[in-house]
């Protein structure tokens, strides 16, 4: 995915003179050109008798803010990014139809909508771009076709005031079912004190927050040669999640129902030493003590996608149960089938393959079908 570091020589040179279109005059959305573009079935493939998967990790991106991504070649990064210029959203709904999903729930991925940077123009800038990838979501895709989407609605983090006006309108005129954010801003985690505002509003809502990673401010290129998305990207879900549950904003929260990308990143590997003896021994197979580290870890929800194989399944499952593991698939950047592939080849009896195929989304998000 795109990184900060790779927009920001880009962003500057374009914001200044960018005005956004509204979804009604942004102009027509042409299919793909030979529709394998994203590395996804093709319009040939056979369709599954009837569509009942609920997808909750796709992502999306406006025309608008497609031209400042492509001003300074700034969608090299991410695979088939720079195929949007044909962007469809009845492309997508063909995705949704050829692998048997009834509804997926959209996200903006990494960087997200601030670049870095404070003051007043950042703020603004900032702002203004959550406001219109919002729009076009809730216009062009949920609006124009009723229950084949859904918006984790942008926030303008870390702008609090900003996110908390976003969230209202959001919730209140868009109707989203939820909102998306990164697991870090700058050097700032979802734990950070700076966003309590935010999360006390989302907990008075009982929102869904979905999470996804970025590459972190504190560590670009660590092991040359090894992309962020292959290793930083899940370390940094784990840091997202660990500032959460040490610093008791998760417990402080209860009802806010968190998902995290990617089965969690690398959150199985250090949960000894994050909930410490809970997790040792026949801990893991008793009910967790309500104020425990383990407890807030187990009310979590975390996806499959590029997770979705024996080892990261099996770990979840120990971890949390089937009832808190969702489909995703992290489309249109990956393609569909290897996620449902390899959920079928997970050990799930038929049952928890239900729930985590549609049954645990359509709890969370009871609206959105």
């Amino acid at each position: 995915m795109i990184t900060r570091r790779t927009f920001l020589g880009g962003l500057a040179a374009v914001s200044g003179g960018l005005a956004f279109r509204s979804p009604s005059d942004a102009g027509p959305y042409l299919p793909l050109a030979g529709g394998d573009a994203w590395g996804l079935q093709t319009a040939a493939a056979p369709a599954p008798a009837r569509p009942y998967r609920i997808d909750i990790h796709q992502h999306f991106v406006s025309p608008a803010f497609l031209s400042i991504l492509t001003a300074r070649n700034a969608t090299t990064p991410v695979p088939g990014l720079a195929n949007w210029k044909g962007f469809s959203p009845a492309r997508m709904v063909e995705i949704l139809d050829q692998n048997g999903i009834a509804a997926a729930m959209m996200s903006v991925t990494a960087p997200g909508v601030w670049f870095g940077g404070a003051g007043t123009g950042v703020v603004q800038e900032t702002r203004r771009y959550a406001r219109e990838l919002n729009e076009y979501a809730a216009s062009a895709m949920a609006g124009a076709y009723k229950g084949r989407f859904g918006l984790f609605a942008v926030l303008p983090i870390p702008d609090v005031e900003g996110s908390l006006r976003e969230i209202e309108y959001a919730f209140d005129t868009l109707k989203a079912p939820g909102v998306g954010v990164l697991t870090s801003y700058g050097n700032q985690w979802l734990g950070d004190v700076a966003f309590a505002p935010i999360w006390s509003e989302l907990n008075r809502r009982k929102a869904v927050v979905y999470t996804h990673p970025t590459d972190a401010a504190c560590c670009p290129n660590l092991v040359p040669g090894v992309p962020a998305q292959m290793f930083e990207y899940p370390t940094d879900t784990s840091r997202a999640i660990i500032s959460l549950v040490a610093s008791g904003t998760a417990a402080k929260y209860p009802d806010i129902r968190f998902i995290f990308s990617h089965g969690g990143g690398t959150i199985t590997s250090v949960i000894g030493r994050l909930a410490g003896p809970a997790a040792n021994g026949d801990g893991v197979t008793k009910p967790a003590a309500p104020d425990s580290r383990l407890a807030q870890l187990r009310r979590f929800y975390y996806d499959t996608a590029g997770a979705a194989n024996q080892i990261n399944m099996g770990a979840l499952r120990t971890l949390a149960s089937a009832s808190q593991i969702v489909f995703g698939t992290d489309a249109p950047f990956f393609d569909v089938a290897p996620t449902v592939a390899g959920l079928q080849a997970s050990g799930f009896t038929a049952d928890e393959l239900r729930a985590v195929e549609r049954g645990n989304a359509l709890a969370l998000l009871p609206t959105l079908l």
